[in-house]
């Protein structure tokens, strides 16, 4: 059973994640402020944290940078915070996804599935994945269309440093930030023109309609997501 953590301070909140949580399975533990949920990460081992940004003793960015110092557990932000700013800041310090309120609770729950579903490659391993009517495999670098191997796709070098960081972190919403820094490094952060431009090649190249994707997203404002 995934065990959950739920870190708000709102009474009502708690209590609505928890029986909607518990119905579909999953166990749940909460804590109502930053100092308690840190305590509890480190006695419990929750499998996923679901945190609001505006608690009472520690703004919920320092908690996430906290988390981050040791344990890699999923973490969706689930905040009133509705300022693109603070939604990249939450990201940069190591959220998997945000969720803003008023929320839907079946949203909630598929970003909940999205990140409890990643699949952490072993031993280096590339992983092999289906976008639109290709299989891309990483580690080769080849994109094939499903059932027709000698029909492939080319991408560039930066094409494929820029799929390879999506594709390992499925379903995670990945900052502009944290990809301008992997693809093309420290001194090119504010240049998400960058990636507006290889994110539309991608999608021209993989995408069955490059016009509605279905696996290279973009959250305007915070980054891109592939969704398997």
């Amino acid at each position: 059973m995934t065990k959950v953590l739920i870190v708000d301070d709102e009474p009502q909140i708690l209590r609505a994640l928890r029986i909607n949580l518990a119905a579909r399975q999953y166990e749940v533990i909460t804590a109502v402020d930053g100092s308690q949920a840190l305590r509890v990460v480190t006695e419990e081992h929750p499998d996923l944290v679901v945190l609001d940004l505006g608690l009472p003793d520690i703004d919920g960015v320092d908690v996430i940078r906290s988390l981050r110092g040791w344990t890699p557990v999923p973490i969706v932000v689930l905040s009133g915070r509705t300022n693109s700013t603070e939604k990249v800041d939450a990201l940069d310090a190591g959220a998997d996804d945000y969720v803003t309120k008023p929320f839907s609770i079946d949203e909630l729950l598929a970003r909940i599935r999205a990140v409890t579903r990643r699949k952490v490659t072993v031993d280096g391993e590339a992983p092999t994945t289906r976008i639109g009517r290709y299989t891309v495999d990483l580690e080769r670098h080849s994109a094939h269309a499903i059932g027709e191997p000698e029909q492939g796709v080319h991408l560039t070098r930066t094409e494929w440093q820029l799929l390879d960081v999506l594709v390992r972190n499925p379903g995670k919403l990945v900052s502009q930030r944290q990809l301008l820094q992997e693809v093309w490094g420290p001194t090119y952060l504010g240049q998400t023109q960058y990636l507006r431009q290889y994110m539309a090649q991608l999608r021209r190249k993989l995408e069955d309609d490059p016009a509605r994707p279905q696996h290279l997203l973009t959250e305007p404002g915070m980054g891109y997501r592939f969704r398997p």
